[in-house]
């Protein structure tokens, strides 16, 4: 995260304090509890879980009253803050920021989406970008973060590469394989289960190598499902119940790919996913195994992983404090 957006963390972290609404879900007899999840992004196959236990009454029959809504432009990490909503989607890397505030923000991460993190570079087949150190004198779409950077540079260069000659370009593509087949850029992060995939539906011919193959510290959580502190500390009983229909989201997505991705698309009240069937079909069948993956039950964070990623953002620099066991609990999934 840049410095900018990081200070822009803390102008609005600020003004969670003053505009924060009540975090507990009220109720009238009979009735069931008010829950808002806030997305990340339009919806996609990260959040298949939650739209099947909606669609599934899942929700409803753990007495829950569930409404998934679209993230703010400042994000849905401080919409969850300020108790707009009681849980988000987030991924750890980017909660390192908010999390090293001299207030942090109020969140904490509850479960993994995905158990690992499938996020790498797509390139050109041929190219010569299937490794790290072939984007040596080649083009890279970047955000400018500088995790992102840090990232990218400590690949390369631990495969024999040099970052300094990799020449950085601004990221402003919405559709990553036609970028590269239209040559806009060499390379480009992706996450594989969205688009890899869609290289794959396009009929563009790809490379691709995974972060977390080329240094096991990169395998941080890539989404997480977060929940507002006080929230928890409030609701421990509905926020469980919550977390455990959600899991029997998850796992019905895991066994179930093919239903699951048309839960998600008739589901879909955006319209994000107009006319992407295919995409949605097959980004599903890919994510369904990486769900649970080798984990022995859906949602739970490995404490040495998260911790290895945040002792590196410390170590090199990109977070002010050692957020060593800050930020995650794995306390309201089913047990």
């Amino acid at each position: 995260m840049n410095k900018n957006l990081k200070k822009a963390v803390a102008s609005a972290a600020a003004l969670t304090m003053v505009f924060a609404v009540p975090t507990g879900v009220y109720a009238a007899d009979g009735e069931n509890e008010k829950i808002t999840f806030c997305l990340d992004w339009t919806p996609n196959t990260n959040h298949t879980g939650l739209y099947v236990a909606l669609a599934k009454g899942y929700y409803e029959d753990a007495g829950l009253d569930v409404e998934i809504v679209q993230p703010p432009e400042n994000g849905a990490a401080l919409m969850c803050a300020a108790g707009q909503a009681q849980f988000a989607i987030e991924a750890q890397d980017t909660m390192a920021a908010s999390l090293a505030l001299d207030e942090p923000l109020g969140i904490t991460a509850v479960a993994a989406v995905i158990q690992h993190n499938t996020s790498g570079i797509l390139s050109r087949a041929g190219d010569g970008i299937d490794t790290p150190a072939g984007l040596t004198g080649k083009t890279y779409s970047t955000w400018d973060s500088p995790i992102e950077l840090a990232m990218l540079e400590n690949v390369v260069n631990s495969d024999g590469g040099d970052f300094d000659q990799v020449t950085l370009i601004p990221n402003d593509i919405t559709d990553e394989p036609a970028a590269l087949a239209a040559h806009q850029t060499d390379a480009i992060w992706v996450f594989q289960g969205w688009g890899g995939v869609n290289a794959e539906v396009e009929g563009v011919d790809c490379d691709y190598f995974a972060f977390s193959d080329i240094n096991p510290v990169f395998d941080y959580y890539t989404p997480v499902i977060i929940a507002n502190n006080d929230f928890l500390s409030e609701n421990p009983d509905q926020a469980k119940a919550f977390m455990e229909a959600t899991a029997k989201g998850y796992e019905f997505a895991a066994e179930n790919p093919d239903e699951a991705a048309q839960i998600l698309i008739d589901g879909d009240n955006t319209g994000s996913l107009k006319d992407a069937e295919e995409l949605v079909k097959k980004s599903q069948e890919f994510l369904s195994a990486k769900y649970i993956d080798d984990a022995d039950s859906w949602g739970v964070i490995d404490p040495e992983r998260w911790n290895a990623f945040y002792k590196w953002l410390y170590e090199n620099q990109l977070c002010e404090k050692d957020l060593t066991d800050v930020g995650f609990s794995n306390d309201y999934l089913p047990q």
